[in-house]
């Protein structure tokens, strides 16, 4: 039997399970990423269900010129969980990623995290699972084209979302770099979408039931004027997530039924920041609970304000750490101090020095 007094192995106790970049593709690939994606709506959904067992606030962000750093964090009253993101939208410039991430969960009971994960690939797989939910309360029946305006890191994934949850069989792909939706088009291929490349954002919402913008610049952009947008789609407003970020004209706000996440979130960093503080908004949760009606009419334009909520991290990492026990990729991290008193840190420092003399002698 091991003396943790003389030795420095740690006990399980100061084990979390730890899924790197390389542990977290494994596990996309061990199911599928459609099968993945539907996994993480199944779980956001089942969270938006339980809505008033969460606590819920903005997430707290650091601001600079170049790009904004935030805190998402959640708890249910048994778990807690929070994510660490940045968006940077000139990073590409320097071979970066625009968006990087990683989140812990943790058990409320003991503080002990549970589960210590990247978050930059789960976060673009959580977000097309959120846009595809909504969308298939909000989105016309039998919708099998979609208009991608922004061809980006973000735009796979809501295609392979969309084709997962709705049957989303064509993609019109525009950006203003042809570049990105060359590469777009090459890395759909083989998925079963049909992915046309176009010159406009005109040409690209032509026959499209749902126009997904999803930019990255931290502007006040008009991605989709007033006069592009007819009767009858669904938007899917990605792209504008913090303040001083928008991509539609106001009036096509103004013509919409607009669906938010989380209001006081939305109203500071979505498209309705361009709106009065009072304007009408449906929650989410209160669709898919049946509470309030999503799509009510053929000619109705649905407009969903993507800009990402705590909620939908913490399902996210639920579901990922429901899945490691099925694939086993992760590694176990020696993140927390364990030593034999709980009450004597400081003499396990000692020992370590100890033993680490020892092993030199």
């Amino acid at each position: 039997m091991t003396d943790k007094t003389t030795s420095l192995q740690p006990s399980a106790l100061a084990y979390v399970p730890f899924v790197s970049v390389d542990d977290m593709m494994k596990n996309v690939h061990a199911i599928g990423v459609e099968a993945f994606i539907r996994g993480l709506a199944e779980y956001i959904e089942q969270d938006f269900l339980r809505w008033e067992s969460f606590d819920k606030k903005p997430r707290i962000p650091a601001h600079a010129p170049q790009g904004v750093i935030e805190l998402m964090p959640t708890s249910d009253g048994k778990t807690f969980g929070f994510k660490y993101v940045n968006g940077h939208p000139g990073n590409t410039q320097d071979g970066r990623q625009t968006v990087t991430g990683f989140g812990v969960l943790a058990d409320l009971s003991n503080g002990y995290p549970v589960l210590f994960t990247e978050m930059t690939i789960l976060t673009a797989l959580r977000t097309a699972a959120t846009s595809a939910l909504a969308a298939k309360y909000l989105a016309p029946e039998r919708s099998r084209t979609m208009a991608v305006i922004g061809n980006g890191a973000q735009s796979d994934f809501q295609c392979l979302g969309f084709k997962a949850l709705l049957g989303i069989t064509e993609i019109r792909a525009y950006d203003i770099d042809p570049a990105a939706s060359v590469r777009l088009a090459r890395n759909l291929a083989g998925s079963g979408l049909n992915v046309t490349i176009c010159k406009s954002p005109e040409d690209a919402i032509e026959g499209a039931q749902i126009i997904t913008t999803v930019t990255a610049d931290k502007r006040c952009n008009t991605i989709l004027t007033d006069n592009m947008v007819g009767a009858g789609v669904h938007i899917n407003a990605v792209g504008g997530d913090c303040p001083g970020k928008t991509e539609l004209h106001k009036d096509i706000l103004l013509r919409s039924d607009i669906f938010v996440e989380f209001p006081p979130q939305t109203r500071i960093e979505g498209e309705i920041q361009q709106l009065d503080a009072d304007s009408p908004v449906t929650e989410l949760w209160q669709v898919y609970s049946g509470q309030l009606p999503g799509r009510t009419s053929r000619d109705q334009i649905t407009l969903f304000d993507s800009v990402g909520f705590a909620i939908e991290d913490f399902a996210a990492l639920r579901f990922l750490k429901d899945l490691l026990p099925r694939t086993g990729h992760y590694s176990k991290l020696d993140l927390l101090a364990d030593p034999d008193d709980p009450r004597d840190l400081f003499g396990m420092l000692i020992r370590s020095k100890e033993q680490g003399n020892g092993a030199a002698a």
